[in-house]
Formats: C-alpha cells, sequence, structure tokens
C-alpha cells in the first residue's frame, strides 16, 4: 500500500490523510483510499490482483459474495483507521496513503485461519502451508512498519490482518465462516431481474387486451 505525495487534482480529496479526515471531517477517505493506487506502482497493483484472485475466490466460495464484500470493506476501513491513530501517534497525520493492501492483508489473515494447511505459494514459487505463510507476512510486516519513510503504509498492512483477526474471532465472524443459508446476493438479484421482467410482460399484455376491448371484438374462450 504506497503513500503517494503530489497526487492531487480530481482524487486528491480522495486519499486518506489523517488530519483532513479528523479536523475537516473528510469521513470518505477510510473507504475511497481502497480504490486509489500509484499508476508507476505497477508491480504492486498486480500482486495484489493475484492475492484477491488467489485466496478471495476460495473465500466468496466458501462465505458468498455478500459476506465475503462485506469482509474485505471492513478490513479495508479497519485498516484506514489504524492508518488515522498511527498518524497522530507518530505525526505523519499529513502523509497521504492509498491503496487496497490493507484488504488484502485481511484476506491473507483469513484464509490462513480458514485453511492453515492448505498448500500455497510463497512469492509464487515456494510451496508452503498458509497458516505458516501469514505468520511469515505478518512477522515481516511487523518488521517493516518499525522503519522510517518506508514509503508503504505497514500499519495499514497490519491493521487489515487486526481486523480479521478480530472480525473471524467474533460470533458474528464465526456465523460469517459458513455458507449462508439463504439465496447469494448474485440469485437474489437474477430473481429480481426476472421478477421485472414478468412484471413488464403482465403490463404489455393488459395494454394489449385493453386495446383489443375497444375494438368491440367478441370475447374469445
Amino acid at each position: 500500500m504506497a503513500t503517494l505525495l503530489g497526487f492531487g487534482g480530481l482524487f486528491g480529496p480522495f486519499r486518506l490523510i489523517p488530519e483532513q479526515t479528523v479536523q475537516e471531517l473528510h469521513v470518505w477517505q477510510p473507504v475511497t483510499y481502497l480504490f486509489l493506487h500509484d499508476p508507476l506502482g505497477f508491480s504492486h497493483i498486480l500482486l495484489n490482483m493475484l492475492s484477491l484472485f488467489m485466496f478471495g475466490k476460495t473465500l466468496e466460495e466458501t462465505w458468498g459474495t455478500e459476506r465475503f464484500l462485506r469482509f474485505y470493506f471492513i478490513c479495508g476501513i479497519g485498516a484506514g483507521l489504524c492508518v488515522i491513530v498511527a498518524g497522530y501517534l507518530t505525526s505523519t497525520q499529513f502523509v497521504p496513503t492509498i491503496g487496497a493492501s490493507g484488504a488484502i492483508f485481511g484476506l491473507l489473515l483469513a484464509f490462513g485461519m480458514l485453511f492453515p494447511d492448505s498448500i500455497v505459494l510463497m512469492s509464487f514459487f515456494f510451496p508452503i502451508k498458509a497458516k505458516y505463510m501469514v505468520m511469515i507476512i505478518g512477522a515481516i510486516t511487523f518488521l517493516s512498519s518499525l522503519q522510517v519513510n518506508s514509503g508503504v503504509s505497514h500499519i495499514a498492512h497490519l491493521g487489515g490482518m487486526l481486523v480479521a483477526f478480530l472480525l473471524l474471532k467474533t460470533t458474528q465472524g464465526q456465523s460469517a465462516m459458513r455458507r449462508p443459508s439463504g439465496p447469494s446476493l448474485k440469485r437474489r438479484m437474477e430473481q429480481a431481474w426476472a421478477d421485472y421482467k414478468l412484471r413488464r410482460a403482465k403490463k404489455k399484455f393488459q395494454v394489449y387486451m385493453s386495446k383489443q376491448n375497444r375494438k368491440g371484438g367478441p370475447y374469445v374462450n
């Protein structure tokens, strides 16, 4: 999750800047910063997208789309709140943060907790159990957070993992680990669309029958 200085213009107000969020009440920033990234950091974007595909796909299949999205955004927003708190504690409240790595790290931890013995490719080369990969990534991230001006918001990474851990340890989180018994969000959207088309067809039929009746034609049985 890179911090990008000078990212002004159209997208400037959507970066996460702790001072603006707290003092100027830019309360949208802990959400909108997730959708921004440094266009020069293509490799970072690619890594995030590959991680989202590799681990997010399995989690979405386990939880369902609605609960997966809820978990993802709670981790991302929670990571942003951690950045705000850390910004004031370390006097870096004017430094902007962008990127979705906090949410991605939350997904990594969730995958490690739900599928601890699954074999994954760390750095896409080294086979390792998921639980050990998460431990290694967490340790590296913690040590990296002790560095000054690294250009990467390791606090957001740790924050995303912390929020994910707390979510999965609560009663609500435990229920979210099970597939929902009701219809999924996709199924509900498909059903709503089918109902809409049915209502349109009924309306067209009623209009047609009304025109036929006005012509005075005979009733047909």
